[in-house]
């Protein structure tokens, strides 16, 4: 019977610390602007030795730990902090949660009779911002429903079928989703009907979009711009050159009288050198 209860004992025992060298692993995600809290363990803080919280964010790493004799470490420094609910259970607080947050949260929780490990990784979501318009391509009325800087990315779909272009989804550094959708119109399409609708975790309802017809993006203002540039580079040209040719002749007449001052110093000269020989005759 004793040996009975010691191998239950030392299986419990190896059983409690296999349980505790597995790390669970979740997703979550926060809100832009909103705070977040994050749970490593469900046992009251009159029963924890300590918490360990280790942040390997985006652009930094950091370290929040607690222990049950007012022992603490915060290296984040920016608002993030342990706290208690209610109940006396321990949980990080980040507040005003920002892309700077994202990142990967490891958590060690140790109490009486065992410990518990948690990896987390943290994610945000972003509402995105939304936009139609119409531009033209290669001669045909193209419509662009566009849903930019979201995250998870939009879903985006029209109200007509049509020569759907493939959908252009971009990922940003800052994990923000852009994604574009493009439409080829037939030819006489009345576009008062056609509408895009744009899907998103954040929007309670549907967003749906109409393009206004007098806002069609065509090139003939771009053409315009570089037709007035042209313009006026060539008339600056033509008023320099008409500016420039009748100052030639006048640096060539200002120039010309330079050297008859210097005529006239010899013609003064050679008057006054043959009195000196004159006079040298006499004497002589």
């Amino acid at each position: 019977m004793r040996d009975v209860m010691w191998i239950y004992i030392v299986f419990t025992f190896l059983a409690e610390t296999a349980w505790s060298l597995e790390k669970v692993k979740r997703n979550t995600s926060f809100n832009l602007g909103s705070d977040g809290n994050l749970t490593c363990s469900s046992k009251p803080w009159n029963e924890t030795l300590f918490v360990i919280w280790t942040l390997d964010l985006k652009y930094r790493k950091c370290r929040i730990s607690f222990n049950n004799d007012g022992r603490s470490e915060n290296s984040c420094n920016d608002g993030k902090s342990l706290r208690n609910t209610s109940s006396a259970q321990s949980y990080l607080h980040i507040p005003n949660f920002s892309a700077d947050d994202i990142g990967l949260y490891k958590c060690e929780s140790v109490y009486t009779g065992g410990n518990e490990n948690y990896e987390i990784l943290v994610a945000i979501t972003v509402p995105p911002q939304v936009s139609i318009r119409l531009e033209g391509k290669d001669n045909k009325m193209v419509a662009v429903c566009k849903a930019e800087r979201g995250n998870p990315a939009a879903n985006i779909s029209w109200s007509h079928t049509g020569n759907f272009l493939p959908v252009d989804t971009q990922h940003d550094s800052n994990g923000f989703f852009t994604v574009e959708s493009h439409l080829e119109l037939p030819e006489g399409m009345d576009i008062q009907n056609l509408t895009c609708i744009i899907r998103h975790p954040l929007f309670e309802e549907d967003k749906i979009l109409k393009p206004n017809s007098q806002k069609a993006n065509f090139p003939w203002l771009g053409i315009l711009i570089v037709v007035v540039v042209t313009l006026f580079l060539v008339g600056f040209i033509f008023f320099a050159q008409k500016k420039l040719l009748p100052l030639r002749p006048c640096r060539q007449s200002h120039r010309s009288p330079s050297k008859n001052p210097r005529l006239e110093d010899v013609e003064e000269v050679e008057p006054y050198a043959s009195y000196i020989q004159r006079v040298n005759s006499i004497y002589n």
